[in-house]
């Protein structure tokens, strides 16, 4: 009886075994067959680059993994026709949707644009263009110097002051891409791309006084508060006195303290006298 229950168990296991390795094999079958199955992905047949419209003979279809298609791949030629490279697209790389400019947004400097921004050109040179690093991607401040409303000896006093804080260079001459090389260039004009309002700063300071840029490095994204200088305080190390400081004078209108008596009244045969003694 013993030997036919411990045959039954041993039975039973085997057989238990057999379905768990069976579904095991099916499962990774499955997997292997998951991965092993590709999909069709529109990558550039050639270098791409920023600004560029793309055309049916620069892009090509690739087979590509299913479990490992990148995130906004597109699966038609169709789809990324006609629209602009926003980034520089390197051949057989996998064209992606935020590489790709809207369709119908342009080409060239326009797609770089992002949307409620502007790009303002400023006409440069050698030392305002930071003796020609300055590049597409860089990162500057804007300067001013003009003539200020305070005057000595009938001459308006120099001063110079930051009006525009890390702010991004689009394009450098007519180029919108920095060269691969990183070799210097000096250029003559810069475009920066800016808010509205900014952009208004930056064209009224053109007009009042000399423009100078002051690189940043591209990782520094503090923007410390400055106040102008003038000349006084470039020779001379003398700050700009201060505003006076308004504070507040406290008047009392409570009446004087009167000094301090005694009253003794007097009443003698009908008559009332009042004496005061301090």
């Amino acid at each position: 009886m013993n030997s036919k229950r411990i045959a039954l168990a041993v039975a039973l296991s085997l057989l238990i075994a057999a379905i768990v390795t069976y579904g095991f094999v099916l499962h990774t079958r499955s997997q292997q067959a998951a991965a092993s199955a590709s999909a069709k992905l529109v990558a550039a047949s050639r270098p791409l680059q920023a600004g560029s419209p793309i055309t049916a003979d620069s892009v090509v279809l690739l087979d590509w993994p299913q479990g490992a298609l990148p995130t906004g791949a597109f699966s038609k030629l169709e789809d990324v026709v006609g629209r602009s490279v926003i980034y520089p697209i390197n051949e057989h790389q996998p064209i992606l949707d935020h590489d790709v400019a809207i369709a119908g947004s342009g080409i060239g400097l326009t797609v770089k644009i992002p949307e409620g921004m502007r790009a303002v050109a400023v006409r440069s040179n050698d030392v305002v263009g930071v003796a020609g690093f300055l590049y597409p991607g860089s990162h500057v401040d804007v300067l001013v110097t003009s003539k200020s409303d305070t005057t000595q000896k009938d001459m308006a006093i120099p001063r110079t002051q930051t009006i525009l804080s890390n702010v991004e260079v689009l394009t450098a001459g007519q180029k919108i891409q920095p060269d691969p090389s990183g070799k210097p260039e000096t250029v003559n004009v810069v475009t920066l791309l800016l808010k509205p309002e900014d952009g208004e700063k930056l064209v009224l300071a053109s007009s009042q006084g000399a423009i100078q840029f002051v690189l940043r490095n591209g990782a520094d994204q503090q923007n410390p508060q400055t106040r102008s200088v003038d000349m006084a305080e470039l020779l001379n190390g003398v700050k700009p006195p201060e505003a006076p400081r308004k504070t507040a004078k406290i008047v009392s209108h409570a009446p004087a303290h009167a000094a301090a008596f005694y009253e003794v009244e007097t009443i003698t045969g009908g008559k009332r006298s009042v004496d005061k003694f301090e």
